[in-house]
């Protein structure tokens, strides 16, 4: 094979005799299956790919970066891709993908590529669920440490408080275990700082007792959306901690996938997940079931299997342009600025703007403290457009513009998982400066040669 000017001089037959997964190198035909993202905006083009089967495969991959000045990035789902990685070793996790559950400890032991539906089909044989977001086709790892709020997320807080421990590989190319008790520092930094310190290649993580839920989504017309948003703004802040929701403003594509009152439309989306009975669920959704005739309506009793039936999220990877931020509150004011930049009325070439209601235990530290930002919150919103021909061109300043009129409710921070396309001194921004220097002192130390500098990472 011919390598390219980034890899010509680079001796791979010394890196394929250290791992047991494939090297791939620009042009290789396997290439482009290996590293395709979910995110399609970006294309990844690395200098070289590990195809890791193991933890010692991403050790090995590791120092061979280190030795010969390459950064290191990692992909399991390609959810997360923020760049084209350029002179960079992408280990991609897929095949570490082994789930392993202890219903009597209500634990699993994940690999760095198992996807949440594996997870979940796992677990639930025994009457147990993870702490998985609004798709099960997201890589489990890098979602956990980058927080993880999900449909569960008001009664169990994030996924990251639930993390027993964790197996990473550090700057210095070897495995570590981590816990509380081994390395507090880098526990903590672990937990919220996603991967600025190195590629964890498995976490231990807690499994809780929930089999059924009553939940599901609610589409109602576009032309209800300023009713159905400030309906939603009171009516959200009087729930109960067992009761999880969102709302979103979907611009539907003309998809014959979709169902057919949907297709091409505007809409609102209500997404419910209540724990509790059938009876008290349908009690709870009645009031906002009142404000306007749904479309589809398909809130009721489900296994949590069937989770990913309340956010219905695309299955398909797509470019896209994607940022969040947090509100202190959700005020009338804040309701008609946001319906004014970005609703039904406002032609925007946007696929989602979405509100997600914080509070019980996400606001609460979780018991081993951890580096999750964003607690102080009492709302998340994300917005997303196409980057796609002929509005690629204006989808990240209408996306921008969107942030821009939420400033005055705003924290000026975002969830990590949904920060989306910012720049490192706004990721860093997403914690105080307490904080933001313990994170960097933990990857000073571990991470000293700043091999792990892809994707949302501190410093």
């Amino acid at each position: 094979m011919t390598l390219t000017a980034p890899t010509r001089l680079l001796p791979v037959a010394e890196l394929e005799r250290a791992v047991a997964g494939p090297v791939l190198l620009p042009g290789d035909p396997r290439l482009a299956a290996e590293v395709a993202p979910f995110t399609t905006t970006f294309t990844p083009d690395p200098a070289v790919v590990v195809g890791a089967t193991c933890a010692g495969d991403v050790a090995a991959a590791v120092r061979f970066a280190a030795a010969h000045g390459l950064t290191v990035a990692v992909q399991a789902t390609g959810h997360g891709l923020t760049s084209a990685l350029p002179g960079s070793l992408l280990v991609t996790t897929s095949r570490m993908d082994e789930v392993t559950v202890d219903p009597a400890a209500r634990t699993a032991r994940i690999g760095a590529g198992t996807r949440w539906r594996a997870v979940i089909d796992a677990a639930a044989p025994h009457g147990l669920a993870p702490l998985s977001g609004s798709s099960s086709d997201v890589g489990a790892v890098g979602y956990t440490l980058g927080g993880g709020l999900g449909p569960l997320a008001r009664k169990y807080g994030f996924a990251a408080d639930h993390v027993r421990r964790a197996e990473i590989v550090t700057g210095d190319g070897r495995v570590h275990t981590v816990d509380a008790g081994t390395d507090p520092e880098l526990f903590w930094a672990l937990r919220g700082g996603k991967g600025s310190f190195g590629i964890v290649t498995a976490l231990e993580v807690d499994l809780v007792p929930v089999a059924r839920l009553h939940g599901g989504g609610v589409f109602f017309p576009g032309s209800a959306a300023a009713d159905l948003l400030h309906a939603y703004r009171a009516w959200a802040p009087t729930l109960p901690e067992e009761t999880t929701t969102s709302i979103a403003v979907l611009r539907l594509p003309p998809d014959p996938a979709l169902p057919e009152p949907l297709r091409g439309q505007t809409v609102v989306h209500l997404r419910v997940a209540h724990l509790g009975s059938a009876e008290e669920g349908a009690a709870l959704v009645a009031p906002m079931r009142a404000v306007a005739p749904a479309l589809l309506d398909g809130v009721g009793e489900m296994p949590f299997a069937a989770v990913d039936a309340i956010h219905m999220d695309p299955t398909d990877p797509m470019p896209v342009h994607d940022r969040g931020t947090l509100l202190r509150e959700l005020t009338a004011d804040t309701v008609d600025a946001l319906l004014a930049a970005a609703g039904p009325d406002v032609e925007v070439p946007l696929m989602l703007v979405e509100l997600r209601h914080l509070g019980g235990a996400v606001a609460r530290p979780a018991a081993v403290p951890n580096a999750v930002a964003g607690r102080d919150a009492a709302f998340s919103c994300w917005v997303l457009g196409p980057m796609s021909p002929p509005v690629a061109g204006v989808v990240p300043a209408v996306v921008d513009s969107v942030v821009a009129a939420l400033a005055p409710w705003s924290t000026g921070r975002s969830l990590l998982n949904f920060a989306g396309s910012v720049s490192a001194a706004q990721v860093a921004g997403l914690w105080d400066d307490a904080d933001r220097q313990r994170l960097l002192a933990v990857k000073r130390r571990v991470d000293p040669a700043g091999l792990f500098t892809h994707g949302h990472v501190v410093g």
